[in-house]
């Protein structure tokens, strides 16, 4: 769990047993579930994705759909990663795609190191048994964790962009890997729920201060076999909390469908 820092004060965290502390005496419970709450705002309450839309994707995602988007992303990983280097997911969610990388260097003989953060506790919760290996922190990506220039990649998968943070925390010269959905991300399942469906806006894949040196594009259709996997995929999406129950309802008699899946993993270097 060594290699955060103290949200407080900024300085390094050491691990005492189960506590994270750092010189100030700042102190950091480690969760059973092994990761820490280093999440400045408590005010609130639960923060990020609530538990049924983490049970959504887990189960979806689980289920296999995405695994050509999950082998790429890890595939892309590796291309760039060299020996003892950091790397950050920014928005980990459950680390459904963070283990796999981890498995994927692994197998590769590439010593690493992995920080996952995400604002959910829920989802961390999740990320259970998959990411023992994974030093993980329910934190915002608006105020990341980490020191300055202490990490050679930054991956991004569907979680806001926060250029101040990632260009201080990412070394100069390293990856910033973005995963985005493109025009027609969906398009069948927003077909069935909308009156007035919409296309995805996709922007130039531009970045001030990085230069694009990969984008893989990824189009398929995927065939949905139940009732549950349409309902999941549509909850583990932004849609879910902006569309009323009777729109969500048509979703009910949906038992077999396919649908458009549209990605782009884009590998960007800091200049």
């Amino acid at each position: 769990m060594a290699g955060f820092i103290c949200p407080v004060c900024g300085l390094p965290l050491k691990q005492e047993d189960k506590l994270l502390k750092c010189s100030e005496k700042h102190c950091y419970d480690i969760s059973r579930r092994g990761y820490v709450n280093l999440l400045m705002s408590q005010k609130s309450g639960n923060h990020g994705d609530d538990k049924l839309m983490v049970r959504a994707r887990r189960d979806f995602l689980d289920s296999g759909y995405y695994d050509s988007l999950k082998n790429k992303i890890t595939e892309t990983v590796i291309k760039y990663s060299h020996p003892d280097f950091v790397l950050l997911d920014a928005g980990c969610g459950e680390c459904f795609y963070t283990s796999d990388m981890q498995k994927g260097l692994k197998e590769h003989n590439i010593p690493s190191k992995i920080f996952g953060i995400d604002i959910s506790k829920n989802a961390l919760s999740c990320a259970g048994e998959r990411a023992k290996e994974i030093n993980k922190a329910v934190a915002s990506i608006f105020n990341i964790p980490l020191a300055d220039a202490s990490c050679d990649m930054i991956v991004n998968i569907f979680a806001p962009f926060c250029e101040e943070e990632f260009s201080r925390v990412l070394k100069k010269s390293g990856y910033y890997i973005q995963v985005i959905p493109l025009e027609n991300h969906l398009w069948e399942l927003k077909e069935i729920v909308y009156d007035t469906p919409y296309k995805n806006i996709v922007h130039d894949y531009y970045i001030d201060g990085y230069e694009l040196v990969k984008c893989s594009e990824i189009r398929r259709k995927i065939k949905l076999a139940s009732n549950d996997d349409i309902k999941n995929l549509f909850m583990m999406t932004p849609y879910y909390y902006k569309t009323s129950e009777k729109d969500f309802k048509k979703l009910d008699d949906k038992t077999n469908i396919s649908v458009s899946t549209e990605f782009a993993v884009l590998t960007f270097r800091k200049k």
